[in-house]
Formats: structure tokens, C-alpha cells, sequence
């Protein structure tokens, strides 16, 4: 650690301990050890001798922190109940602070939709009809492409990149070379969305167009054999929701195309957690399959899990099944 954490009070080795299972974990923890800093020198500043912190004492640290914005103190108080969690669970008893209102102007939460509504989702793509010609349209690969996204966690920009060499049935997977962070990944298909991507590509290849099937040709191509464009998709998608009863709010309120990733994120987390795998300890693996570059920005499932969603711990079978493969990637024991 640098030297300028150098924390002083009685919890400093409790602060280098939880920095080093967080890393460990593979969370960047600059903003951690900067917000233990300050609570380092509030505590030293106490000269407490007990370890043990009480809701007095963070009402008392609070009271310093008059000048911080509204989401630098949720940011801090985020960081500070982490910690007394980690306290509690090694033994120690601390007060854990509830978390105040979240006053950032682009806070979002996305619409993660139930197994019923996937299934109507499905049902729906699957029976979109187009009633005049237009060799322009992506109806058909409707059905498909709902299902990969839902079923891998993909953007819908990475999907639509997808080239013909990137999807190898045979090994079971798929490349992504374009990713929003720059960083190639794979993303493994379960039977189910094998059986889909087949069915689609058996009758894709059966449109008289010159080179359907090349390896550098594009996976998703309309009629007329032209790349398929996001905003085609999103128009399909709302005609989808509307047909399955689920209101479209307008105004990027949702429900969007890129909530079937939300969607993936939590309902592998509640795979996994009926398995028997630790919520936390299956971040890494989440992390992987989404092409996070850290496991910060996959943490926010877990809060979306366990605590905005309980109802999705219910009833996980059936439609899960586009999820995650059975394979041996579901057990994350370190070197994986």
C-alpha cells in the first residue's frame, strides 16, 4: 500500500486488511483507501482504544463532513457501511449506518423484468408478423437476438458486431471482439440458445444472397443482406413490450433493449445464489461474462438481488435455462 495511507488509529489494520480481500476480488480500491484516510484521522483524532463503532460515533464523523455534496456523503457512507459489515462478520460488534437518500442526478434503475415477462417476451417475437414486403425489415432475427442478449449479457452493439466466425457452435461460444471497453471476452451458450441460434442460422442461409455465410460476413443481417442497425432493434422491442402488456414509460424511462443485460445480470445471481454460491463470491465470474472492466460495476446487481427484487428469488427454473450453460465455469474457486 502507498505510503500515504498510511493509516494511524486503532482500525488501520482492519482498513489494509478489507483493502486487500476487496483487491483481491479484483475491485479498484483508490476511492476506498482515500475515504478510509479520512475516517482514519477522525478515529486516531478520538483516540479510541475500543474497537467497536457505535451509531454515536458516526453521527459525531458525520457532523465534520458539512461541507461534502449530497452524493460525495452517500459515496462515503456506502464505503463506511461496507466496512462495519466486514467488522461484524469477523467478529466485531459495529453499528451499520443505513444509507442516505441518493440525491445524483443520473441515477437509473433498470427495469429487470420477471421470468413471466420473458417468457411473453419470447412468445410475442416469435409470432411478430410483417403484413406487406420490405426487404429492409429485421423481423426475423427478432426472436434470435432477444434471446442472446438475455442469454449472454451482450450489448446490443456487440451482438449486431458479431461475424460468422465469431459464433463457433461447435466449441460452444461466442467472440467478442467488439466490446464498449475495447477488451475481447467470451460469452458460452447454453443448449438452449444453441438450438435458437441454429434454427435461426439454418434459415438465414437459406436467403439468396451472395456470401450469407461467410466468416467475415455479419451474423445478424436483414433481407436484403445489410448490417442491422440498434435503432431497428429498439423499435421491434417496443413493439414486443407492447404486444406483452408490459408498459413502455418513453422518455428513457424504459423498459429498453439493454435491460434483457440487466435482466441476465441479476437472474444469474439468483441462479447462482440457488446453487449455493455466495452473492459476493460470484461477482468475479458476472464480471467476466458482462466484460466489466472491474467489479464495481458489477456490484450494483447484487443491491438490485437481494434487496429491490426479492420476488426474482422465487421461481428461477424454466426460464432460466437461456442463462448460464452447465459447465465446470460455474465453480469460481480462484484460478478459473
Amino acid at each position: 500500500m502507498s505510503e500515504k495511507f498510511n493509516y494511524r488509529s486503532i482500525y488501520a489494520p482492519y482498513f489494509t486488511q478489507f483493502i486487500a480481500m476487496k483487491q483481491g476480488l479484483g475491485y479498484i480500491s483508490l476511492r476506498s483507501e482515500w475515504i478510509f484516510l479520512e475516517l482514519d484521522k477522525f478515529f486516531f483524532t478520538k483516540n479510541l482504544t475500543t474497537i467497536r463503532i457505535t451509531k454515536e460515533i458516526v453521527e459525531e464523523w458525520r457532523a465534520t463532513r458539512i461541507n461534502d455534496a449530497p452524493s460525495t456523503i452517500y459515496t462515503k457512507y456506502s464505503i463506511l457501511s461496507q466496512f462495519c459489515r466486514y467488522m461484524c462478520k469477523i467478529g466485531y460488534d459495529c453499528y451499520i449506518p443505513r444509507m442516505p437518500v441518493n440525491h445524483l442526478k443520473n441515477s437509473f434503475t433498470p427495469h429487470i423484468f420477471s421470468n413471466r415477462e420473458m417468457a411473453e417476451i419470447f412468445r410475442v417475437s416469435d409470432n411478430l408478423c410483417l403484413y406487406d414486403k420490405h426487404l429492409s425489415t429485421i423481423l426475423f432475427i427478432m426472436p434470435a437476438i432477444i434471446r442472446l442478449l438475455y442469454g449472454t449479457g451482450l450489448r446490443v452493439s456487440e451482438a449486431l458486431s458479431l461475424k460468422n466466425k465469431d459464433v463457433d457452435f461447435g466449441k460452444r461460444c461466442i467472440y467478442v471482439r467488439k466490446s464498449k471497453n475495447g477488451e475481447e471476452r467470451l460469452a458460452p451458450l447454453s443448449d438452449t440458445l444453441i438450438d435458437v441460434l441454429n434454427t435461426y442460422t439454418c434459415y438465414r442461409n437459406q436467403m439468396p444472397l451472395p456470401g450469407i455465410n461467410d466468416n467475415n460476413g455479419f451474423f445478424f443481417v436483414s433481407p436484403a443482406g445489410i448490417y442491422c442497425h440498434a435503432g431497428s432493434v429498439y423499435q421491434w422491442f417496443r413493439k414486443v413490450l407492447a404486444k406483452s402488456g408490459i408498459p413502455h414509460l418513453g422518455n428513457h424511462q424504459g423498459p429498453r433493449v439493454h435491460d434483457l443485460r440487466h435482466t441476465f445480470a441479476v437472474h444469474s445471481l439468483v441462479k447462482m445464489a440457488k446453487s449455493g454460491l455466495d452473492l459476493y463470491y460470484s461477482l468475479p465470474l458476472l464480471s467476466i461474462f458482462l466484460g466489466h472492466k472491474s467489479l464495481s460495476a458489477t456490484d450494483q446487481y447484487v443491491r438490485l438481488t437481494a434487496e429491490m427484487y426479492p420476488d426474482l428469488l422465487k421461481d428461477e427454473k424454466g426460464i432460466c435455462a437461456y442463462v448460464f450453460p452447465k459447465t465446470n465455469t460455474l465453480t469460481y474457486d480462484g484460478n478459473n
